[in-house]
């Protein structure tokens, strides 16, 4: 049984940084895509970053290439997003998410994950 659980999130000002947290048991780094996605209400939930599960490839989305890093901590059993230079287009609901079965070519989509935490709240003021 897969668990994931976000932690992290909180209330920033603009040009400032967030580190968020998940938890993740019943999977292996090797064996599973983790990923971040984003949601804002009203919207389709946004592929932010992940590591394949196949070689440990890195992905980001443009809208956050070079201000946000995705790591993981295997003894911790847990991945992280650090987020840098935040804006507040960045505001949003932030979900880990995990796949056995994502291919590369599905990776960012978020029908490719069965596995969901229940997301952690990033808001971003101007």
């Amino acid at each position: 049984q897969v668990q994931l659980v976000e932690s992290g999130g909180g209330l920033v000002q603009a040009g400032e940084s967030l580190r968020l947290s998940c938890a993740a048991s019943g999977l292996t780094f090797t064996s599973y895509t983790v990923a971040w996605f984003r949601q804002v209400p009203g919207k389709e939930r946004e592929f932010v970053a992940n590591r394949f599960r196949s070689g440990g490839y890195m992905n980001y989305a443009d809208s956050v290439k070079g201000r946000f890093t995705m790591s993981k901590d295997n003894a911790k059993s847990t991945v992280y997003l650090q987020m840098n230079n935040l804006q507040p287009e960045d505001t949003a609901v932030y979900y880990c998410a995990a796949s056995r079965t994502a291919i590369w070519s599905s990776q960012t989509r978020a029908d490719a994950y069965a596995d969901w935490g229940q997301g952690t709240q990033v808001t971003v003021s101007s």
